[in-house]
């Protein structure tokens, strides 16, 4: 397969070179799968000729058996021969037909996989522009979507000429029988093209808006998911369950539209083929009294008439599909044609390092560029932003147009980006990235990159797993990883582009120490480094200054300082940060007994700040502190503090290296209590009535052909007499009659399956939806949220759209299969001896299939993932695969996860074909029988039954095929019912109301008392408050201040009972929270939270989900929180729509809305997780103010990162390790010389600033 894929690629370039004048050729894809693939065609369409041949002889076989059966003179063994030819026939034509779907199922799956490796070839040498036209999720499709569109259209191909064949034939045949009254039958199927047309339009844009309000409904339940905590916090729950209800409420109407409307061209199609036969029997007995209807003219007819209509309902179908592909032809030309990168810009053979000459390369802008460095040299490329530095590296990786000038570069290159790329891998192929693994090189790399502390937190050492995009680790250490890689490849020649930016001062001077400095891993190599840090400029061998793209100075520091150039003021624009970095390293004596380990460093930094610190370099360190925090490396010298930390890694370690629990996959058959669950979700009444509305048309459907057989034996009675008109009229109402009657009642059966469905729909999503919003935060924490999304998505949609289809198949193709068996059996009462038998091989057959082919379906959706994610997951990596020339390696690993992909595919294939020759056995078996008893009891038997009979069971085959395809989609199916309500079990918070109601006007005066309170955040885990006792008066000011770890945001969790208490209380108001309903309980507190979650809507949404305050108290809170001139500037004021996640404000706006919030709520006891992240100073001074003055008469907690702004509370609390270790007021504290006090000196807050307070 790889060959043809190469083979292909071949054609495709050669192609390519070709149609060069074009924007870009077009109309070559499929000229070239026709040549790699053609024998393969040619071969399989020979089969299908065969067997479409083949299907014409079985009705003219019938047509002898009948007249064989009525001429009772004949030799018996006439009967015999034709019973066993029809065997035979039968027997040829599934192998002709299994050997042609095994070749187009295979071809379809060569070409969805040679495209596949075509689109992640072209992928590794697109050039820039053409890879910018698209977005990775649009490259990522033509490898999904757009492939597999091609492998669905050629496994059906031949079906353009057989069908217009089929047809053609049948007609033939049909004019042979009855004449020209065939024409009247073919009208009536003509007619019933463009109604099916009509109605396939309609349903196609009822679909496209049952997909709007899905988009809708799932862009709400993702902000929903993201954003429980500050739904859980404000008791915002019922708001967004009602917002997500009506939603729901008016798709499931449309569905319910689509449902109708489906059900009518059920009903179309259910009475085309007694309409079709009506018409032509009617017709034919009406032109003249010579027309009798006998009976191997009714059932050759009606044999012929059923191989019709599969290539009529067919060719509409197969035409929608190619127009489908033609799209995909074009997208596919599009990116497979578009240029590619030109491997000339950059030459290998000079005596220098790198020269550029005169090189002017494009992206956007030009740029002329001259540059010589010699070999083992440090050079840094310094300039403001937008400067050019990043296109600089870029050229000299040959990713930029090259517009004059050339480009020489001698040895092999290794490259760091700005932005990390982090392969989905262990931290050990991350930094090895197909080098082979050498054990002191690799240490030596591990100690100078400095990972060797993160190594020790990370349950796996250095084989733990990585997330895509680098999930679970911090910045920081994206970027040390991505160093490390560069430092491992020993490269000839390093383009290091801004490693330092992401890691705080002092990790970055170890870096360039131990790796990029003079003294570092690389001395010997050639090192060129775009910069922002002064500090490390005076270490370095040559400067390259760059302005606007152009090279302004080059030269050594001191010549370039002594010149007073454009280098002076690049030195005097970050001459600040130069001065905080200075002071902070004369803070060095608290950092002395950190220096082992460099997270704690971050947050020492943090406190040695001055008080002039820049908002900037603020922002920097704390979100730093931020991520060294999440990423769960916790410093070693916390864990020596804290006994927190500790239990909780030997749990995760015991558990292996996840802290998420892997999705189970289903395994085995099905319980059924699930389908049992989802018909209770239908409500029984319903399933009993469509079950009883199917059995009636399927009663009313062999009525219609007993009356027949019946009318066929009028031939005989009245043979050479004429025939009475008025029997006749009699004979065609009530067959015409009963034909419609089945309509009928397919029609209901499916109205109230309809209903049915989409009652089953509600019930389940709002079971869902309702559980959802109630579960502990605790489940969110450890559940990643796309498998939850996946539920309301994936899941839903099964439940919604493919179960009721695929249970209505079910229940239509095993009436049909009874209702044939019942119908054999009354024509020829032997045929009971057999079924037995041939059910209990059916039985075995069908079970042994539907196991396999359920697993199979799993495992090919579960491996074929993995061929996505890598694809994006190159795509964005693009340039550093490229820079370190690894696209060999990544075009193979790509063609082994292929492999692996199809490895479940083919089986399946296989597996489907197998079934296929068991079951076509099976129903020739079940003709052959047929036609034998029919021959062995001849003498008493009318022709009519016989060929009743027999032309049933030339019908069975596709239907036993269909009943086990049908079951075993159904189980695959109603898996989602059973994950669906997997998440509708989960165990619930406390409830929201419970019988204990507070006091209306409680808290009154927001007193807060907590006795001897512990907590833990999971059963089984070590306690994170250790008995918290305190009291705090009405309307005190709190400041509550520890380090990282020590218990602060749990101390608000708990207030909320977020996390719910191990022991002890808290009273507010000598209330006891924990007997109160949840809602009472976070109605009447109010927090700021840390990060400003909006959602989108409008705003005053976002203010008031309830519609509770009036306008005008609304413009109060936005005055007092500056937001009134903003928002009243705005278009649409209030109802202006916020973006998703509030992108469309700055943050500094998203905290002061989220103040607005907390204004609006008026509670007695605001609590204040402080928000220094992401505000300007500016914005935090109005915050502060703010608050002082309206939460005055309130009691107010603040958690504190920063302690200028708790100097000014009442009292201070000092947790550390989950315990209080001093409470009092601050200037108190600072007496004492207690930890408060060695916070305080290492921000720099002495007793005199407080008084100046």
């Amino acid at each position: 397969m790889e060959e043809k894929g190469k083979k292909e690629e071949e054609k495709k370039k050669k192609k390519d070179k070709k149609k060069e004048e074009e924007n870009y050729p077009n109309s070559w894809l499929i000229t070239t799968i026709y040549k790699t693939f053609k024998w393969i065609l040619i071969e399989s369409a020979l089969f299908k000729l065969l067997q479409d041949l083949l299907a014409f002889a079985s009705p003219q076989l019938l047509k002898l058996m009948v007249s064989f059966i009525q001429d009772k003179s004949r030799y018996a063994w006439e009967g015999y021969l034709y019973a066993v030819l029809l065997l035979a026939v039968a027997l040829l034509q599934s192998l002709f037909l299994q050997q042609y779907f095994q070749r187009c199922f295979v071809l379809g799956m060569k070409v969805r996989t040679a495209i596949m490796a075509a689109v992640y070839k072209k992928a590794l040498v697109v050039s820039n522009d053409t890879r910018k036209e698209s977005t990775v999720g649009e490259t990522v499709n033509l490898m999904s979507a757009d492939a597999q569109r091609f492998n669905e259209v050629t496994n059906f191909i031949h079906l353009l000429w057989s069908c217009p064949l089929q047809i053609i034939l049948a007609i033939v045949f049909l004019w042979l029988e009855l004449g020209p009254s065939v024409l009247a039958g073919l009208a009536v199927m003509v007619l019933m093209v463009p109604i099916n047309g009509l109605l396939a339009t309609k349903a196609r844009n009822i679909q496209i808006e049952i997909m709007k309000f899905k988009d809708k409904r799932l862009k709400i339940m993702n902000e929903v998911l993201n954003g429980i905590k500050i739904l859980k916090l404000y008791a915002w729950e019922p708001s967004f369950q009602a917002q997500v209800e009506s939603i729901r409420g008016q798709e499931l109407n449309v569905m319910k539209n689509f449902a109708y409307l489906s059900s009518v061209s059920t009903f179309i199609f259910t009475c085309a083929p007694a309409l079709v036969s009506l018409a032509t029997f009617a017709v034919f007995v009406g032109v003249s009294s010579e027309n009798v209807l006998t009976a191997e003219k009714a059932f050759t007819s009606i044999s012929l008439f059923n191989i019709l209509r599969f290539p009529l309902a067919m060719l509409p179908m197969l035409i929608a599909a190619i127009v489908q592909t033609t799209v995909s032809k074009r997208r596919l030309e599009k990116f497979l044609g578009g240029e590619d990168l030109d491997s000339g810009i950059v030459q290998h053979d000079s005596n220098t390092a790198i020269s550029v000459c005169d090189g002017s390369f494009a992206w956007e802008k030009e740029a002329d560029v001259s540059l010589d460095i010699k070999p083992g040299r440090l050079v840094a490329v310094v300039g403001a932003v937008g400067s050019g530095k990043s296109s600089l590296m870029s050229a000299l990786l040959g990713e930029m147009h090259s517009t004059k000038g050339f480009i020489n570069i001698q040895g092999s290159l290794a490259f760091v980006p700005q932005q990390a790329w982090i392969q989905n891998a262990t931290l050990r192929d991350n930094i090895l990235f197909g080098s082979p693994h050498e054990e002191r090189r690799f240490q030596e790399v591990i100690q100078a990159c400095a990972l060797g502390p993160d190594l020790e937190l990370l349950a796996g050492g250095d084989l733990t797993e990585i997330g895509e995009k680098g999930i679970n680790l911090s910045g920081g250490q994206k970027q040390r990883v991505s160093l490390a890689r560069a430092a491992y490849s020993q490269a000839d020649i390093y383009l290091l582009d801004d490693p330092l930016s992401a890691v705080d001062s002092h990790v970055g001077k170890h870096l360039f120490d131990k790796v990029i400095g003079p003294s570092g891993l690389l001395k010997d190599k050639t090192r060129i480094l775009v910069t922002h840090g002064v500090s490390f400029l005076p270490f370095v061998d040559e400067i390259v200054v760059l302005q606007d793209g152009v090279v302004t100075e080059i030269g050594s520091y001191n010549s370039l300082r002594a010149s007073r150039g454009a280098f002076s003021e690049f030195l005097d624009t970050y001459a600040k940060e130069q001065s905080n970095q200075t002071q902070s390293e004369s803070g060095n004596h608290i950092l002395s007994h950190c220096s082992n380990d460099i997270h704690c460093t971050s947050y020492c930094t943090l406190l040695t700040e001055p008080k002039t610190v820049t908002a900037y370099s603020l922002l920097l360190q704390k979100s730093l502190c931020l991520l060294c925090l999440f990423s769960s490396s916790f410093s070693v010298r916390l864990r020596k503090n804290s006994s927190i930390r500790k239990p909780e890694n030997a749990d995760e370690s015991k558990k292996g290296q996840r802290l998420i629990e892997k999705e189970t996959m289903e395994t085995g058959q099905v319980k059924f209590s699930v389908f049992l669950q989802y018909l209770r979700a239908m409500g029984w009444g319903y399933a009993v009535t469509v079950f009883l509305l199917y059995f009636t048309q399927n009663v009313a459907f062999i009525g219609q052909n007993l009356w027949l057989s019946d009318w066929t034996n009028d031939a005989v009675e009245y043979y050479n007499r004429t025939y009475p008109s008025w029997k006749r009229d009699t004979r065609v109402g009530v067959f015409g009659a009963l034909g419609v009657v089945q309509g009928l009642f397919v029609f209901l059966g499916t109205l109230s399956l309809a209903n049915a469905s989409v009652a089953a729909s509600r019930i389940l999503h709002s079971r869902l939806l309702n559980n959802i919003l109630r579960v502990p935060m605790l489940f969110f924490d450890t559940t990643p949220i796309g498998r939850v999304v996946n539920r309301f998505a994936k899941d839903i949609f099964t439940v919604d759209e493919a179960i009721p289809q695929s249970f209505r198949s079910w229940v239509l193709c095993l009436l049909g299969v009874l209702g044939t068996l019942f119908v054999i059996c009354l024509a020829t009462p032997f045929f009971t001896i057999v079924i037995v038998p041939l059910a209990l091989v059916y039985y075995f057959v069908q079970r042994f299939y539907v196991a396999t082919s359920r697993q199979l379906r799993r495992l090919d959706s579960v491996s074929r993932s993995p061929i996505y994610s890598h694809f994006s997951e190159t795509v964005s990596g693009l340039s550093v695969i490229r820079a370190y020339g690894h696209q060999e390696r990544f075009l193979k690993h790509n063609e082994i996860t292929i492999d692996e992909n199809l490895k479940s595919v083919y089986p399946w294939i296989v597996s489907n074909r197998w079934l296929a020759i068991r079951l076509e056995f099976l129903g020739n078996l079940v003709v052959f029988f047929a036609a034998l008893f029919a021959v062995i009891s001849r003498d008493s038997l009318d022709s009519g039954l016989v060929g009743l009979s027999i032309s049933y069971a030339l019908n069975v085959t596709q239907t036993l095929n269909w009943l086990v395809r049908m079951t075993s989609e159904l189980e695959t199916n109603i898996v989602a019912v059973e994950r669906v309500s997997e998440y509708s079990e989960i165990e619930n918070e406390a409830q929201w109301v419970n019988n204990t109601r507070p006091p209306e006007k409680w808290p009154e005066e927001g007193r807060l008392q907590f006795k001897n309170y512990k907590v833990r955040y999971r059963p089984g885990l070590d306690l994170v408050l250790h008995g918290i006792t305190c009291d705090i008066g009405s309307t005190e000011k709190i400041g509550i201040v520890g380090r990282t770890g020590a218990g602060k945001s749990s101390l608000t969790n708990c207030l909320f009972r977020i996390i719910e208490a191990a022991e002890g209380h808290i009273l507010i108001d000598d209330i006891d929270i924990s007997t109160i309903g949840l809602h009472d309980l976070r109605n009447r507190l109010t927090i700021i939270p840390q990060d400003p979650v909006l959602f989108s809507g409008t705003l005053r949404m976002n203010l008031d989900p309830f519609d509770k305050f009036s306008d005008e108290d609304i413009w109060r809170v936005l005055e007092l929180s500056h937001l009134k001139d903003y928002v009243a500037g705005l278009q649409e004021g209030l109802q202006h729509e916020v973006a998703e996640g509030g992108e469309n404000l700055s943050v500094g706006q998203r905290q002061l809305l989220c103040l607005a919030r907390a204004l609006l709520r008026k509670s007695r006891i605001l609590i204040l997780d402080e928000a220094t992240a992401a505000v300007d100073l500016e914005t935090d001074n109005l915050i502060q103010n703010t608050i002082r003055k309206e939460f005055s008469h309130c009691t107010v907690l603040t958690i504190a990162h920063r302690l200028h702004s708790i100097m000014d509370s009442s009292r201070v609390m000092v947790l550390d390790a989950g315990k209080i270790v001093e409470i009092d007021s601050p200037s108190n504290l600072l007496k004492k010389q207690g930890h408060f006090y060695a916070m305080a000196k290492d921000a720099g807050i002495t007793i005199e600033d407080i008084t100046v307070l």
